[in-house]
Formats: structure tokens, C-alpha cells, sequence
């Protein structure tokens, strides 16, 4: 076999077998509600990953008793990743303040890609990136960019919402397509 078929064969065999795979947006318009949770390999997954969704729906929607009876009442969010390199977040909201920006519908879109799960038994964490608009947001800043990191757990035999924390962003701009072009990841490995 020629020396550049074994690496195409390798790379065709791993794409086939589910190893790897390219990241498929679920652009979910959430003015439209949620949409079906990427592919998840166990039911508790594919149950987070869907909650995760519902909430953002719940969010854009303004549903607050929703959005309440899933979040802990130890919530805490973390906007901006300042805190990633030592510095301060932009803000922290608690349950009580993230809930504000529910009932007033502070997001009017909340478009999420590259979402995935990572489970711990009775913990679990969602990972990715959401494109959302901000409709009292100067013009230049209407649309942001964030990959996010969430934190859940399973109290009483139903999963709670405990923690988001931004990870890198936001990524400001006038429209979505500025904000998702200056926010892609390029793979560093």
C-alpha cells in the first residue's frame, strides 16, 4: 500500500466508526423551541442534553416558573471568562438575578453548537458554544458569542441546573454571522 493511502484509510475507517466526528451544529432557534439533543451514547445523556436545550427555550420564551423549578437554588452564573486568566468575571448572576433576565426575555435567541455531555453518574456537565441576541443591546454589541460550560445534578431523582460558567467570550458583534466566525475554535492538537 502507497505510504499516503494507510493515513486516508485510517481517517475513513474512524470517521465510520463514530470515534470521530465533525461537529455538527444544532443551531437550534430557540424562538421556536427546543429541538432534538445531539447524539448521546446512554439515556441520561440524551436526557441532559435535552434539558440543557428546554431550559435555553425556557429562557427565550421568558417560562420563569419553568426555568425556576429546574435551577438549584444555589445556582450561580458566571458571565465573561475573566475569571479564566485570574481577573474578574463581567458578572455573576444568582438564581434570583438570572431569573430576572427570564421573566423580562433579555435573550430573544439562544442558538447553541458543538454541545456535548460528559457524565458522572448523579453529575453531569454540558459543554459547547451559543450565538445569542440581545435585543436592548447597542447595535454592535446585539449579538454575542460564548462557549460555556454547565454543571448539573440529579437531586431527588430529577436533574437540577447548578452552575454556568463562560469559558471563553463573549465574542461581541452587529449580526450572527460576525459573532460566529470570531468565536470559532481553531483545534489546537
Amino acid at each position: 500500500m502507497a505510504k499516503r493511502t494507510v493515513p486516508a484509510i485510517v481517517a475513513i475507517v474512524v470517521a465510520l466508526s463514530g470515534v470521530w466526528s465533525a461537529s455538527e451544529p444544532i443551531a437550534l432557534a430557540q424562538r421556536t423551541g427546543a429541538g432534538p439533543a445531539p447524539h448521546a451514547t446512554t439515556s441520561d445523556e440524551a436526557e441532559i442534553l435535552t434539558l440543557d436545550q428546554k431550559i435555553a427555550a425556557g429562557v427565550v420564551h421568558g417560562d420563569t416558573p419553568y426555568v425556576d423549578s429546574m435551577t438549584s437554588s444555589d445556582f450561580v452564573m458566571v458571565h465573561g471568562d475573566g475569571w479564566t486568566y485570574g481577573g474578574k468575571p463581567l458578572s455573576t448572576d444568582t438564581k434570583e438575578s438570572m431569573l430576572k433576565r427570564v421573566t423580562s426575555r433579555y435573550y430573544d435567541v439562544l442558538d447553541f453548537d458543538s454541545v456535548k455531555a460528559e457524565m458522572h453518574g448523579d453529575v453531569a456537565i454540558t459543554y459547547g458554544r451559543y450565538l445569542a441576541h440581545v435585543p436592548g443591546n447597542p447595535p454592535d454589541r446585539a449579538w454575542f458569542a460564548v462557549w460555556y460550560e454547565r454543571v448539573y445534578a440529579k437531586r431527588g431523582g430529577r436533574w437540577q441546573y447548578l452552575s454556568h460558567r463562560t469559558v471563553q467570550g463573549p465574542t461581541f458583534g452587529p449580526d450572527r454571522q460576525y459573532v460566529r466566525d470570531k468565536s470559532e475554535r481553531v483545534p489546537t492538537d
